[in-house]
């Protein structure tokens, strides 16, 4: 834990809890309506501290436009010692956007985003994008 503050984690804690990849809730800013709020799988990258998320696209765009769209991570768990948690935010990069596609490949190797199965469709008929979360602000907080 870090020095200054026995709550906070230190970028080592941190990026144990995250691994390289999990679980989380994912919520993109709708502007003056309530965040949109989704259980996700994702991916992270520990060198570059950069998550990936393969999010569901479809007919219905329940979320939206998801490009460069400001958007908040959290993800959570319980350990022996009490809750830890991460929050990161900052705004979705489509992985294909072009200026990223050689940090992408790079990133996406070290990565393992878990197939988390919520659908209501066969995930054969569910289309996918990739995007990516450099976070402008990321913090890791654990229980005394």
């Amino acid at each position: 834990m870090s020095a200054d503050n026995p709550i906070t984690m230190t970028d080592e804690e941190r990026d144990a809890l995250l691994g390289n990849g999990g679980t989380g809730v994912l919520s993109l800013a709708a502007g003056d309506a309530p965040p949109h709020s989704v259980p996700v799988s994702y991916g992270y990258d520990a060198p570059t501290t950069t998550f990936y998320f393969r999010l569901a696209v479809g007919a219905e765009k329940s979320k939206g436009e998801l490009s460069d769209r400001s958007a908040t991570f959290v993800t959570y768990r319980e350990t022996e010692t009490g809750w830890q948690s991460v929050a990161a935010s900052g705004r979705l990069e489509d992985v294909e956007r072009e200026g990223i596609e050689t940090d992408t490949l790079a990133g996406l190797e070290h990565v393992d985003i878990p197939l988390v199965d919520i659908f209501e469709r066969p995930l054969r008929e569910v289309t996918f994008e990739f995007y990516r979360l450099v976070p402008d602000d990321l913090t890791g907080r654990t229980e005394l």
